[in-house]
């Protein structure tokens, strides 16, 4: 039964994303078209390789999976539709898992057409490595998922987009996904160990170029176990 309710979720959370190409515009196409931007003003010696897909493509993910569950939900109570699954007795955990899975799609083509600027502005990428970062990306950030899922439950659908996109850019920039840090003051790479795109753009690095990868897995374990506790309360104690 629970399988059947969670495709049913799913499709229903699809479609509702496709209902909304201004959002599907500024959550897929717009982070392509900054990594074209980049690669066309800073990639003159041989464009933006698999070392920038692993970077700027941990930024295209997480403006899709940061983004959309949260606004979603705080869509579905504003609407109503939380209050009727409640009703209903939609499980919890489907509804939420729902809502996470209908984002990944989207983001895996944010970063089909990332991927593809980086082929044509560096050349010849080495596909395992590629499939290996889009891999990591991909399960590396469902963390975030739960974090918007939070904010949708407790804030307004306006106020939930604010403060999502609040938490996203900027961190993004001081885990230098946008520029790398050498480029930044020092300080702030010092606050980069601290946050958690860091270490998930960090662990696709190390699918380039190699390196210590557990300490990055484990910041984002215990990222999970954070962002899970706090989408249930905030879900449990959501004013629907």
């Amino acid at each position: 039964m629970n399988t059947r309710i969670f495709r049913t979720e799913v499709r229903d959370e699809l479609l509702g994303i496709v209902r909304e190409p201004t959002a599907l515009f500024f959550s897929v196409l717009v982070p392509v078209a900054f990594f074209a931007l980049f690669a066309t003003m800073f990639g003159g010696d041989g464009g933006f390789g698999a070392e920038s897909l692993a970077t700027y493509g941990a930024f295209g993910v997480l403006s899709v999976v940061l983004i959309n569950p949260g606004i979603s939900l705080a869509d579905a109570r504003e609407r109503g539709w939380l209050r009727v699954k409640r009703a209903d007795g939609t499980p919890l955990g489907v509804m939420l898992s729902a809502k996470v899975t209908a984002a990944l799609p989207y983001a895996i083509v944010t970063l089909a057409g990332i991927t593809l600027v980086a082929r044509l502005t560096a050349g010849p990428l080495d596909v395992p490595q590629v499939l290996r970062v889009i891999g990591v990306l991909i399960l590396g950030a469902l963390p975030f998922s739960l974090f918007s899922l939070a904010v949708g439950a407790r804030f307004s659908l306006n106020a939930a987009i604010s403060v999502l996109n609040a938490l996203l850019i900027p961190s993004v920039i001081l885990s230098g996904l946008w520029f790398p840090l050498e480029m930044l003051p020092t300080w702030l790479g010092d606050i980069a160990v601290y946050l958690p795109p860091y270490h998930l753009a960090q662990l696709a690095l190390a699918q380039v170029e190699g390196g210590a990868v557990w300490g990055h897995v484990a910041y984002l374990v215990g990222t999970t176990i954070v962002g899970a506790i706090a989408a249930a309360l905030a879900y449990r104690s959501a004013e629907v």
